[in-house]
């Protein structure tokens, strides 16, 4: 989704009963700064083998970890199966014909070892057979999160602290402490939106952080508005909070409620599910009141977790902090 630079988005935010603060803020893109690394954190603790089997285990092309099938040349150079058709059957060590000759000693050779997970600095403590090891890796709950700013592509991971630090320092978006929101998004001449993306906001509460997205595009042939919740952290988690979102005016009223949806799970997938508050444009003008010529929408809502009572077997709210 293109991101458009909105003219003013005016965010009035009244967070636990404190007074409201008045926010204009303005859709940007920011440049990475270099301390937050774009690539996956974490290698291969090649100690924990022997260097000599894990650089025969390296594709020399790409430097990833080969499995089969594993080529190699009449040589007895090795390659994976990817960089083989990149090279034109061509060794890129001796340069012979690569044929289709496979190298069995060196594929049973990687049957026999247990390798850490990648993500071991980052908490990762589990060992695994050297063929189950990328599966699992796939879906490691230590695996590096991917930065959940909408409106740009944003290539940087990390840990939730990091990206924490990197939404507030280079994206700047709004940050809040509270568990309740009371927002205000403007837009003067709504009709000429049909994709936009307002500044993300972001919720710290419960020990854990949240984020608020506001946006408009088209579903189908209609205009849309929508908003809605994102959990920083992974799906399991996410399951134990809800929250609620509600927008009116005029006497009429919205209310979405729902469970957030991780991190984990890209802003547009969760946009193209519409798991959030949708507000047709029509409706969102009446909302906004006066000529219908500006949007004046105010969303308002909580965020609260689930406790289970292990009297009753049940989940109850828990609305504290």
């Amino acid at each position: 989704m293109a991101a458009l630079e909105i003219d003013s988005v005016e965010c009035v935010s009244s967070i636990d009963g404190n007074e409201d603060e008045e926010i204009v803020s303005h859709t940007k893109q920011h440049a990475l700064p270099h301390q937050y690394s774009s690539k996956p954190h974490g290698t291969v603790a090649v100690g924990l083998v022997p260097t000599s089997v894990h650089e025969l285990l390296e594709c020399p092309v790409c430097t990833n970890s080969m499995y089969p099938p594993i080529h190699q040349c009449p040589n007895g150079h090795t390659l994976c199966s990817t960089c083989k058709s990149r090279v034109h059957n061509r060794c890129p060590t001796c340069r012979q014909e690569l044929g289709d000759i496979r190298c069995l000693a060196l594929e049973k050779v990687a049957e026999s070892l247990e390798l850490p997970c990648k993500f071991f600095s980052l908490g990762c403590a589990e060992i695994f057979p050297y063929y189950s090891k990328l599966k699992h890796e796939a879906v490691c709950n230590f695996r590096p999160h991917n930065c959940p700013y909408a409106g740009s592509e944003c290539s940087v991971t990390g840990d939730i602290p990091c990206l924490v630090a990197h939404l507030r320092d280079d994206h700047k978006v709004d940050m809040h402490t509270g568990s309740t929101f009371n927002h205000r998004y403007v837009k003067s001449n709504p009709r000429e939106v049909e994709n936009a993306t307002w500044m993300l906001t972001v919720f710290n509460c419960f020990g854990q952080y949240f984020c608020l997205h506001f946006e408009a595009f088209q579903l189908g042939m209609a205009p849309v508005y929508m908003a809605f919740l994102r959990f920083m952290g992974d799906e399991t988690e996410a399951r134990n909070y809800s929250y609620s979102l509600e927008v009116g005016a005029n006497g009429r009223k919205l209310i979405w409620e729902g469970t957030p949806r991780s991190i984990r799970c890209s802003h547009r997938k969760v946009r193209d599910s519409h798991d959030g508050l949708i507000i047709q444009r029509n409706m969102a003008l009446f909302f906004s009141g006066g000529d219908k010529k500006e949007l004046k929408l105010r969303v308002t809502g909580r965020i609260w977790k689930e406790q289970q009572n292990p009297d009753a077997g049940v989940c109850i709210p828990n609305l504290s902090i």
